[in-house]
Parts: structure tokens; C-alpha cells; sequence
């Protein structure tokens, strides 16, 4: 069986060819065909968020797929100034609606909000990428997991934009062994906790980026109890083979990761 590295490193090495070949799937194709002829016919944020095909559409290819329901919430964002710091947006933590947002800025650009390449040519792109990170994750979840990190990760400006996100948190707490029972805990004390172990700073260095994810897709198969990830096949990621197991040791290790 195909390691959770290996498997991310062949889709990302090859990512648009393989949006070449998502494309022309029918689904596919259907979809966007349909959102690349009528995005730009939705001058308002009614004819926008009613028309079922556009919104789920866009806010699919905005990572924003299971908020497609409420509309509600959709509404007021795009309907306020991204760039107004009172705005709803700007006090929400995680990325994906600060993007959305500032994609369909209806407040800031009228009727020509969805005729933006934010809007259009951007939007179809990213709906390819949900997809094959979708498709990823059907055969294997940690392979998903790392090229939403890989993506995401960057837009990230604290700890608390990766406890808003629960993929990039998965990432973290695998890479750093940090029990899900944390969540427990108030949101100071976990953002405080996270801090102890990984700068969100370091996710805008490509390498130390890089190094994390080989981390977490190492420390996935290991966790997942992956055949094809023997205990042994770690020794390139870590220190040394005394730091190989869910004990202290490993702990700091981990924790000195973003100083290298």
C-alpha cells in the first residue's frame, strides 16, 4: 500500500495536471460549464445566494462547502465591507470567509462583484482543487489533510485561525501528538497551548512548511497503524530513533521544529 507521503507528494507534484483531468469529468464539467456561463449574470447578493448552482458552486470552491446552507450568515458578509473593521468578516477567525468575503465584494464593487477574476476564473480553479483534495481524501484522509494544509496553512495569521479550522487543527494535534480532549479547555488556553509548539508565522516559510507536512504524513501512517509506514521508515523526519513514539521525548522534539 502506497504511504500517506507518497501519495501527497504524487498529486502535489503534478496538481495541474491533475486539475486538467478533473476538469473533464462530467460532474465536473456540468458544474463549472453552468457557473462560468451565469456567475457573471448575478449583479446582486439575492440573485447570487438563490441561485443554488452559483452559491454552492463558489462557496465549495471558497472551502466553505458545508456552510452552503446558511445563507443567512452568507448574506450579511457580502452585503458589509471586507475592508470596514466593524464589518461581521473581520471578527470572524477563520480565513475561508475573510477570503470569500473580499472574492464577492458586493458592498465594495456593485453589480460587477462577480464579474472579478476572484470571482470567476479564481473560483473555478480553487473548485477544481476542492475536488481533487476531496477525491484524495475518499482513498486516504491524511493525504486530504495535507494538501489542505499545504493550501490553507498560510493564510493563517494565529493560533486561533488554526483552532477556526478543524482540518488545520487535525494537522497540528497529529503532528504534535496533542489530545483531541483539549478542546475541553477555553479557547485562550488551547491558543496558548498551540503557541508552545508551532509559530503560525512558519507556515508562510515554504521549507519549514514543507518539513511539517512530512512530519504529519509520517505521524498519520504511524497513528493509523499504516502497514506500508513501519515504525522504521521515521527516522528521516525525527532527530533520532530514540525520538520515535507518542512519549516526551518526541514531544520536544516536535516542539523544537519551528526553531531549525
Amino acid at each position: 500500500m502506497e504511504t500517506t507521503a507518497a501519495a501527497y507528494r504524487a498529486i502535489a507534484g503534478a496538481l495541474q495536471k491533475r486539475k486538467d483531468i478533473v476538469a473533464k469529468q462530467p460532474s465536473v464539467a456540468l458544474a463549472t460549464n453552468y457557473y462560468r456561463a451565469n456567475i457573471s449574470k448575478a449583479k446582486t447578493v439575492d440573485a447570487f445566494v438563490n441561485d443554488y448552482r452559483l452559491f454552492s458552486y463558489a462557496m465549495k470552491a471558497y472551502g466553505l462547502g458545508e456552510m452552503t446552507q446558511s445563507k443567512g450568515l452568507v448574506r450579511k458578509l457580502l452585503t458589509e465591507y471586507p475592508a470596514d473593521p466593524k464589518a461581521l468578516v473581520n471578527k470572524m477567525t477563520d480565513p475561508r470567509f475573510k477570503a470569500f468575503a473580499k472574492a464577492f465584494d458586493f458592498a465594495g464593487k456593485g453589480a460587477n462583484a462577480t464579474s472579478a477574476p476572484a470571482a470567476t476564473s479564481l473560483a473555478i480553479d480553487k473548485y477544481l482543487q476542492q475536488t481533487i483534495e476531496e477525491d484524495a481524501g475518499a482513498q486516504n484522509e491524511g493525504v486530504r489533510l495535507a494538501l489542505y494544509f499545504k493550501r490553507q496553512a498560510p493564510t493563517v495569521a494565529s493560533a486561533y485561525g488554526v483552532l477556526a479550522d478543524k482540518s488545520l487543527l487535525k494537522v497540528v494535534r497529529t503532528v504534535f501528538n496533542i489530545p483531541s480532549q483539549s478542546s475541553a479547555q477555553s479557547i485562550d488556553t488551547q491558543a496558548a497551548m498551540l503557541k508552545k509548539f508551532v509559530d503560525p508565522k512558519d507556515f508562510q516559510d515554504p521549507a519549514k512548511l514543507a518539513r511539517l507536512i512530512d512530519r504529519f504524513t509520517a505521524m498519520w501512517d504511524m497513528s493509523n497503524a499504516s502497514s506500508s509506514a513501519p515504525a522504521t521508515a521515521l527516522s528521516g523526519y525525527f532527530d533520532s530513533p530514540s525520538t520515535i513514539g507518542m512519549d516526551a521525548g518526541m514531544l520536544l522534539s516536535l516542539q523544537k521544529f519551528q526553531r531549525r
